[in-house]
C-alpha cells in the first residue's frame, strides 16, 4: 500500500492500530483490550511486517517519520485522521480521550504526574535493553567494554524499579507497592502497561520459582522471620 492508497483510512471503526507483537506494540494492544473490557471500545488492527521493513516504506513514513511501530490513527472528523506515534504518547492519548472514568488513569494532578513519570522513566530506559542484547549477542566480534557498560545500565534500571516497588522510599510505612503509580500501594494504570511487556520471560521466571512449594516455605515469615519467631533468635551471651 502506498501513501494515498492508505490515507484517508476507510474502515469500520474510527480507530486503527498499526502494530506488531513487540513489547512496544503490546503496550498499546493491552490498553485497547482493557478499554474494550470497560467501555466496549472498538478498533481496526493492521499488522506491520517488520521482517520486510514495511515500517520504513514511504506510506508508513507519512504516518510516522521515525519508521517505528506502533502507530495509532484516529478519525477525529470525517476528513481528518490524527496519527499518534511513540507507544507512551499513544497510551496517554488513549487514556485521556477514551478512558472517561479514569479506570487506568488518575483524577489528582500528582498521581497523573506519577504515571507520566514512570512512563517516561521506562520509555527513556528501554533502549538500553536493546543495546544490551546487541552488544552481548548481535556483534560479529565481542566488545567487552560496551557489553559490560550496557549490562551495568540495565542492572541500575532494574534496581530502580525494584526499590520503587519495594516501598523502601515510601516514608515510614515502607509498604511494598502493587503498581508503579498512585498513592499507597498504587493502582493499575498506563504506567504499568508501558513497562510490563518488556519483562515477559523475567516475570514468567519469577512466577515459576515463586509457585514452588519449597520456595513458598523457604520465604515464609511464619518460620523464618525473627519478629514472628523471637524464640529462635540467637544472641551472644
Amino acid at each position: 500500500m502506498q501513501g494515498k492508497e492508505f490515507i484517508p483510512l476507510l474502515t469500520k471503526y474510527p480507530l486503527q492500530l498499526l502494530t506488531e507483537n513487540t513489547p512496544n506494540g503490546k503496550k498499546v494492544q493491552i490498553l485497547l483490550e482493557e478499554l474494550y473490557d470497560i467501555y466496549g471500545l472498538s478498533w481496526t488492527t493492521r499488522l506491520i511486517d517488520l521482517e520486510t521493513d514495511e515500517q520504513k516504506k514511504r506510506w508508513f513514513l507519512q504516518l510516522n517519520p521515525n519508521g517505528r511501530i506502533p502507530v495509532l490513527l484516529d478519525a477525529v472528523e470525517a476528513e481528518t485522521v490524527v496519527s499518534v506515534i511513540a507507544s507512551s504518547a499513544i497510551l496517554i492519548y488513549l487514556q485521556e480521550k477514551y478512558d472517561e472514568r479514569n479506570v487506568f488513569g488518575f483524577h489528582s494532578a500528582h498521581e497523573k504526574s506519577q504515571a507520566i513519570q514512570w512512563l517516561f522513566f521506562w520509555h527513556s530506559s528501554a533502549p538500553a535493553q536493546g543495546h544490551a542484547r546487541h552488544f552481548m549477542k548481535g556483534t560479529a566480534e565481542p566488545i567487552p567494554y560496551a557489553a559490560q557498560y550496557v549490562q551495568r545500565a540495565m542492572l541500575r534500571i532494574y534496581s530502580v524499579l525494584e526499590s520503587h516497588l519495594s516501598g523502601q522510599y515510601n516514608g515510614h510505612s515502607a509498604v511494598p507497592r502493587e503498581y508503579l503509580a498512585g498513592d499507597g500501594v498504587g493502582k493499575y494504570s498506563i504506567a504499568d502497561m508501558g513497562t510490563w511487556p518488556h519483562f515477559p520471560h523475567l516475570l514468567q521466571w519469577i512466577d515459576r520459582i515463586a509457585a514452588r512449594p519449597g520456595v513458598r516455605r523457604g520465604i515464609d515469615a511464619g518460620k523464618y522471620d525473627s519478629e514472628e519467631n523471637p524464640g529462635l533468635l540467637v544472641r551472644a551471651e
